[in-house]
């Protein structure tokens, strides 16, 4: 029998009518929102204030939420890690527009934070009850610790992880590493061998850079565009700090296809 939400419910002595399942989503709010984005960095404080504030249309949120609130932090795909377990001690305000509910951490299944993943079958609907999320899948009960940021010159992820790599909370290490640095780096198709040699420059760090790789596959490179993303392999060349001047950084950047003959016998068009 596969093992699902409810059955972890169950196991916390935890009733599904008592509990209101939420995943967020990582999506700027609109400028006319009043409430502030978050984003896979934001902090335990930032979240659980994102979560206090919901929208007073009952058709938004639920007119008398319940008590329980187990809160999931998006992953790629239809996944949602575990973040935290809160209780929901009433409203505090509502001005008709938003309101602020008065939540406080609990100790519930305080051994699965950040490491429990479940399948999210509810598509774009972000809240469920309880008695819908107790079907959902669990995915994978990961390692209480986040994966290690390798370091830069021992780098090198597959594109299904370079897409977690570049927006998942238990990343934060890696994107902060990746944030700080341009550079050179190396995309090489498994498939057949073959390398493509990019750069990240003063008008964007690597972190910055490898998201469009995740976000679509190619980063606008015609030679990449009618190949499958998923064989794709992603390591660093070498590193600069973002004040290099992008003189050295065009001509490591050029040492690097001449060196691997990337475009002879590669994917870069020059």
């Amino acid at each position: 029998m596969p093992l699902t939400l409810g059955t972890i419910l169950d196991s916390e002595s935890l009733l599904i009518q008592d509990v209101l399942v939420i995943r967020h989503a990582y999506n700027a709010e609109p400028k006319s929102s009043r409430l502030a984005s978050i984003h896979a960095t934001s902090t335990d404080d930032e979240i659980l204030a994102y979560t206090r504030r919901q929208s007073a249309a009952s058709r938004i949120f639920p007119a008398a939420p319940p008590r329980l609130w187990v809160v999931l932090l998006p992953e790629s795909g239809d996944r949602g890690r575990l973040w935290r377990v809160v209780e929901n001690r009433g409203e505090i305000s509502n001005d008709g527009e938003l309101r602020e509910f008065d939540l406080v951490d609990t100790d519930h299944m305080h051994d699965l934070l950040n490491r429990l993943v479940i399948g999210w079958k509810a598509g774009r609907v972000w809240r469920v009850y309880g008695m819908t999320a107790a079907t959902y899948p669990v995915l994978e009960v990961a390692d209480a610790q986040p994966p290690r940021f390798p370091g830069f010159d021992k780098l090198i992820v597959s594109y299904e992880r370079l897409q977690a790599v570049v927006k998942e909370r238990q990343y934060a290490a890696w994107q902060t590493a990746l944030s700080s640095i341009v550079g050179i780096y190396l995309i090489t198709d498994t498939l057949d061998g073959r390398h493509y040699i990019g750069k990240a420059d003063g008008a964007e760090n690597i972190l910055q850079r490898w998201r469009t790789y995740a976000t679509n596959g190619h980063g606008g490179n015609v030679a990449l565009k009618g190949r499958d993303p998923s064989t794709f392999r992603y390591s660093l060349l070498r590193v600069f700090d973002p004040t290099t001047p992008l003189r050295d950084i065009n001509a490591a950047e050029s040492h690097f296809k001449r060196a691997l003959d990337s475009i002879t016998h590669g994917l870069n068009r020059g």
